[in-house]
């Protein structure tokens, strides 16, 4: 078996067909036809199931694929760690976060990162699903996650900041008089929650319902959706109130956002995969330099 087989395995499987895994490899179809034949030969297992709709792993496949993933990713990384100079990274980088988090911190942090090592590519997705997130770091997949808890298993975690949360309220809303909106006084309010079916609901759902409860609150939900953004539109147009991080809140309605009291927060963590690198020292570094409060985004009314 080659790491090239593996790689191969995993465009198929990503890209549902062997035409259209050749086009993202950039090699000729037979070439990759030709690797899964003799991948699953040598295996003595079937990888793949033909359907009418394209290829679909086995669960020998699946199983495969798993593993698959982690030693390319090790490859990818030892050769990133091997190249690295001492003004100079390349290799790969795959970054994960938590749906909410860091949505103004991040791209700052990686545009320096870019520009200091241009050869190092970066490759970053938002993952609504703690669970999700915790399973990829779990299995070494992930160089480098932003989340609100450490995740269990390897990881190196580093507490960057406190995330405030705000309260979103429509316009001419009496309430935007004040620098801080008191919870208790939001009783009666509708509100703009999240989707029970949405798993980025898991984390504010949490946030949204102890806050509910501690203050005393019964509210009247007018909406679920499942996109912070969303929450925030709606409420900003009078739907109802949201309460959302306050890096969620996009710069257009920054001015129907107040910070609440008592105050709600949650802890930002870098979780760095064990063993790490100097490109993923570098990036945290580069984020331990953003700010991480409410402070810097927008100041309320005085």
């Amino acid at each position: 078996m080659s790491l090239r087989q593996f790689e191969y395995a995993l465009a198929v499987a990503e890209e549902g067909s062997v035409t259209a895994a050749a086009e993202v490899l950039h090699v000729a179809q037979p070439s990759v036809s030709q690797q899964i034949r003799g991948l699953e030969r040598e295996l003595g297992v079937t990888l793949f199931d033909r359907t009418p709709t394209g290829l679909v792993p086995t669960v020998v496949g699946r199983a495969f694929l798993r593993e698959a993933e982690v030693a390319v990713s090790a490859a990818r990384r030892a050769r990133a760690t091997a190249r690295a100079g001492g003004d100079e990274l390349e290799g790969e980088l795959l970054v994960a976060v938590q749906m909410g988090l860091g949505t103004r911190q991040l791209p700052g942090a990686l545009g320096a990162l870019r520009r200091r090592f241009p050869r190092l590519e970066v490759t970053v997705f938002e993952e609504p699903n703690p669970a999700e997130l915790e399973r990829l770091g779990r299995r070494g997949v992930l160089d480098l996650a932003l989340v609100a808890e450490p995740c269990e298993g390897p990881a190196d975690a580093h507490h960057l900041g406190d995330e405030e949360f705000v309260v979103v309220l429509g316009a001419g809303h009496p309430r935007l008089a004040a620098d801080r909106v008191e919870l208790s006084d939001l009783e009666g309010e509708p509100w703009v929650r999240f989707d029970r079916d949405s798993a980025l609901d898991g984390v504010l759902r949490d946030v949204l319902r102890d806050v509910l409860r501690d203050n005393e609150l019964t509210p009247t939900t007018v909406a679920r959706v499942s996109q912070t953004a969303t929450a925030v539109r709606w409420a900003a147009h009078g739907l109802g109130v949201t309460l959302v991080p306050v890096s969620a809140v996009p710069q257009e309605y920054e001015h129907l956002a107040r910070p609440v009291f008592p105050v709600v927060s949650q802890p930002v963590v870098a979780a760095l995969r064990n063993g790490a690198g100097p490109a993923e020292r570098a990036l945290l570094e580069l984020l331990r330099q953003e700010t991480w409060h409410k402070s810097a985004f927008f100041s309320p009314v005085s």
